[in-house]
């Protein structure tokens, strides 16, 4: 298993958030949301979940492996899993 995270220092709507992938393949990351998180699907930003402060250590215990929010960027990437936003009117 291969899903990443990086430290929750991501601000929005009063809490830090952290980036959760998978290196591996969208399957495997929702899969362990799923079983590990509980975070509905819905929540899904098209490469990752975002995570609150609250669930950081549960999804560490886990098994999710903690990185540097460049080097999640940078594996999702070789891994052909990173999407990119399109900008608008573009």
């Amino acid at each position: 298993m291969a899903v990443l995270i990086d430290t929750p220092v991501w601000p929005w709507r009063g809490r830090l958030w952290s980036h959760l992938v998978s290196d591996v393949s969208y399957d495997e990351l929702h899969a362990f949301v799923e079983a590990e998180l509980g975070i509905p699907r819905r929540a899904f930003q098209g490469d990752h979940y975002d995570v609150p402060v609250d669930l950081y250590d549960i999804a560490v215990a886990a098994g999710a492996e903690p990185v540097e929010c460049r080097e999640l960027l940078a594996r999702l990437m070789k891994a052909g899993l990173r999407v990119r936003k399109t900008r608008r009117g573009a």
